[in-house]
Parts: C-alpha cells; structure tokens; sequence
C-alpha cells in the first residue's frame, strides 16, 4: 500500500510551526490538537526539524522549565526523516523501527503534504490483516 492511499483515507492535514515559535506555544499545540509531535516548517513551507512529547521532556529533564521560553529551533530535531507519498507502508514501517521514529512526515516535491504517525501504521496494517482474513473465509466458503 502507498503513503498517499493512507493520506487520501485519514487526511492531509498537519500541524505544523514556525521555527520561531517558542516551546511554549510548541506545548500548547500538542496539547490542544492532541497530538504527539509537530512538524516544524521554514518560510517556504518545507519540514526544517520535529519537535515531538519525547523531546520536550528530555530537555526538560536536563535544562528545566527555561526552556518553555525558548524557541523551537533550538530543540526540535533537525535532521528530519520523511518519506514521499509513493512510499510505501511496509518501508515505513522498517524506518520507524530501526530509527525508532513515530512521526514521518509525507514530502512532495519539497512540500509538507501530509504526515504518518505509527499509529496510522498500525491501524492500516490491522485493516488489512482483516481484509485478508475476510477473502480466504469467502474463498474457503465458495468451495
């Protein structure tokens, strides 16, 4: 299955900021929205760095609540994997295990077009463990 088929099912929308937002307003988007990382995007709208839960509370644990004050570039991630949107699941899935990644964002052309969580992943896998399960029943009971 493609990345773009997935997009096309869940959406394209993704929330993104500024490199110059501060970690505050970071925090107040993952919150609101409910959501494990957001993308950072420079002024052309390209992914220039990731900022998710797991880097706020490890810098947190190492430089405190200063850092709240701080912007985004300094403490997001920068060297950014993403994949295109005719990527497909079974390679995401490699990436985000070997890297140990939850969030990947979809790039087209330079452009944020969407974004996969490993969520995302497995619900998709699950669905199609069903749907092959519901085809060999069909084929089982015609016999």
């Amino acid at each position: 299955m493609k990345i773009q088929h997935m997009l096309d099912q869940k959406g394209h929308g993704v929330h993104a900021i500024s490199r110059q937002s501060s970690m505050e307003q970071a925090v107040g988007v993952l919150g609101e929205k409910n959501i494990g990382a957001v993308v950072v995007t420079d002024d052309n709208g390209g992914v220039c760095g990731i900022l998710s839960e797991r880097d706020i509370v490890r810098h947190m644990s190492r430089s405190g609540p200063g850092i709240l004050s701080a912007a985004v570039d300094e403490y997001m991630t920068k060297n950014v994997v993403t994949c295109s949107p005719d990527g497909d699941l079974q390679d995401i899935m490699e990436i985000m295990s070997a890297r140990r990644i939850r969030h990947l964002p979809v790039v087209e052309e330079g452009k944020l077009t969407g974004i996969v969580s490993i969520g995302d992943v497995v619900k998709r896998k699950i669905e199609l463990a069903e749907e092959e399960a519901e085809s060999l029943k069909q084929y089982i009971a015609a016999g």
